[in-house]
């Protein structure tokens, strides 16, 4: 069966566009059924519509809490039944019990080698660090903020004269590469989240996670990058 994929956004949806762009080169291995936002004219939304995908604004500013959107949030992603849901640029920290019903099908992506840099302006921290790389990280989702259990990781040297923005575009043509390969990884059934660790092929994940540059065959041979 096809695996039944939402993807949750607030901003111009360029790792969405990666997605629905991989998943044309083996439709049958899965979908994205839904894309919800939680911010009114996101570029992100009109992306899912061009690929005919359902998408949905969910304006977290319209509810007067955060537990009071999450479950909002929880009931919209409910009736599309998803099985997989990708967190792709979605800048909300959530609830323990959305986090808890979605155990194991959250996966996010976040512009840091974790567990460096958690939270928000990580390409700014990298250079105020004076670090020589920078990259960027796909986790299964738990209560901690960016801290589940790492998949894989894609980094970058720092180079002489990089700004916040160069860093951050090219950590960003890293990420088009990465998070297609987790998500199909998912929907064919070698990776889950098994006694609270990452597992690839039934294998544990190293705490580090594995690098991207190790499987550019898996890149190459399935179309991922394309």
């Amino acid at each position: 069966m096809s695996c039944r994929i939402l993807v949750l956004i607030s901003g111009s949806g360029t790792n969405l566009q990666a997605l629905i762009d991989s998943l044309r080169a083996r439709p049958t291995e899965g979908q994205i059924v839904a894309v919800v936002c939680n911010r009114p004219g996101a570029l992100g939304i009109e992306r899912a519509r061009n690929a005919n995908i359902p998408a949905v604004t969910l304006d977290h500013k319209d509810y007067p809490d955060r537990e009071t959107y999450d479950q909002a949030l929880m009931e919209q992603i409910d009736h599309f039944e998803p099985d997989l849901i990708l967190l792709a640029g979605f800048m909300r920290i959530l609830t323990e019990k959305f986090v808890s019903h979605y155990r194991g099908l959250l996966l996010n992506i976040h512009p840091s080698l974790l567990p460096k840099h958690k939270g928000l302006h990580t390409h700014q921290r990298v250079l105020d660090a004076g670090e020589g790389e920078h990259g960027s990280t796909v986790h299964f989702v738990t209560l901690e903020l960016d801290g589940g259990p790492l998949i894989v990781r894609a980094r970058i040297p720092v180079l002489a004269g990089d700004t916040p923005a160069s860093l951050a575009a090219r950590v960003q043509e890293q990420e088009h590469h990465l998070y297609p390969l987790a998500m199909h990884w998912f929907v064919q059934g070698r990776l889950r989240l098994i006694d609270d660790q990452a597992c690839l092929d039934g294998s544990v994940i190293p705490p580090e996670g594995l690098k991207l540059e190790d499987f550019n065959n898996d890149l190459r041979e399935d179309s991922y990058a394309s």
